[in-house]
């Protein structure tokens, strides 16, 4: 499922764009590929790529058995997943390594949560710490911090672990020695600069996101809806007609952008009965925005599931998981769409999401739904202001590698 989303951005999109993927067709097949598969079947081909000196090699090892917000299992068989990814790296040999997951990844199994935005303190016994030393013996130069989304223009409270690695033959030391803690560096140093690039003021709320979204009007009238024609939906769902509202902020009109007014993927509404949505209500009316329920006021309620976030219109929104019912909206009694955790992970609204809407029991470990393909992404915002540091700094090391072996001499006859 998530293939098919990535095929119908990246693969199939119109020549000419920016983010059209080149696929390496002459060896792999164009369709899903598990890692284990890819490995085991085209070792011989990903070990050719060392001889192109690829620049990146970025990957995400499933977060469900590290998350604090789940059962964190640690025997939960996806947990090793990272060990096919450093394969890959060491078959590959990339410049640069990068790594995301949530914060838990840092702490082993058994130790309580940690609230540091930094990483610091004892890794021991941590995948993280694993990592690490792993990367270290195949001569990469490791460094891991926590960060938060919502500090680099995505409106969202995501918190999570970055990891970078810098291949020290390749990557020349800055001049205090540092390789891959200068990326964290410019990430920070650039970050007032990123967000002025794109006209966005941090932090961006949840009304700034995604209030051109809403059912109603200002004057408490209903915005037209119509029926949902999506193939991956099932009969009877509908949509919000966005038909005529521009939008009214500049985050809303970064995410507009290169998509007609009229062409909206994923909007298809929940089916809340009468009752549900009386109760969605009282929550919105009664209980504190911007946090999590309560337990008085889930018993209040009489509501078993324990993490619902009613959402606040003037914050960012809470961290976007995999199940639509963790969050309600601000000012309608309901959850969210795929569209409007799309839009609070920063997706631009010309990304399309295929497959089936959602999935349930069992099959979660096996399925894909959009809901989980948008609640595992790694925010667009940030992955794009990572993009820009980790560049930066290949890019001033290449230049000081260039230079240190050219022999040129500046006027006062040093060797530059």
């Amino acid at each position: 499922m998530a293939f098919g989303t990535f095929k119908a951005n990246f693969i199939d999109a119109p020549r000419g764009r920016a983010s059209r993927f080149a696929w390496p067709d002459k060896w792999l097949e164009v369709r899903a590929w598990g890692i284990d598969e890819i490995l085991d079947r085209h070792a011989k081909e990903l070990g050719d790529l060392r001889d192109d000196h690829v620049d990146l090699i970025a990957g995400g090892p499933p977060c469900q058995g590290f998350s604090f917000a789940g059962r964190r299992n640690p025997n939960d068989p996806r947990n090793q997943l990272f060990k096919r990814y450093l394969d890959f790296v060491k078959l590959v040999r990339p410049t640069a390594v990068l790594l995301e997951n949530v914060p838990g990844m840092a702490v082993a199994h058994g130790v309580a949560k940690s609230g540091n935005r930094r990483l610091r303190g004892d890794i021991s016994g941590s995948i993280f710490e694993t990592i690490t030393r792993e990367l270290d013996h195949l001569g990469y130069d490791v460094k891991g911090e926590i960060i938060d989304a919502s500090r680099f223009g995505v409106p969202q409270k995501r918190v999570r672990l970055i990891v970078v690695g810098l291949l020290r033959e390749r990557v020349q030391p800055a001049e205090d020695g540092k390789r891959a803690a200068l990326v964290f560096e410019r990430l920070e140093s650039k970050r007032a600069e990123f967000l002025s690039s794109l006209g966005l003021d941090c932090p961006v709320s949840a009304r700034d996101a995604i209030g051109d979204l809403t059912l109603r009007r200002p004057d408490g009238s209903l915005w037209p809806r119509k029926d949902c024609e999506d193939p991956d939906s099932g009969k009877g769902f509908e949509e919000l007609a966005y038909d005529g509202r521009r939008p009214k902020s500049p985050y809303q009109r970064l995410m507009r952008s290169e998509v007609p007014i009229d062409r909206m993927d994923s909007m298809r509404l929940a089916r809340h009965s009468h009752v549900v949505q009386r109760r969605f209500w009282d929550i919105i009316n009664v209980c504190r925005q911007g946090v999590q329920m309560s337990d008085r006021d889930r018993e209040s309620f009489n509501l078993r599931k324990r993490r619902i976030h009613p959402m606040s219109a003037i914050e960012p929104a809470p961290t976007i998981t995999t199940l639509p019912d963790d969050i309600l909206h601000y000012c309608d009694p309901r959850i969210l769409t795929v569209r409007e955790c799309a839009r609070l992970q920063s997706f631009p609204d010309w990304f399309v999401f295929k497959g089936k809407y959602t999935t349930g029991g069992d099959r979660r470990t096996r399925e894909c739904p959009r809901y989980t393909q948008v609640g595992n992404a790694v925010p667009p915002l940030l992955a794009l202001a990572i993009a820009y540091a980790l560049g930066d700094v290949l890019a001033s090391s290449r230049s000081r590698s260039r230079f240190a072996g050219s022999g040129v001499e500046n006027k006062e006859g040093e060797l530059v």
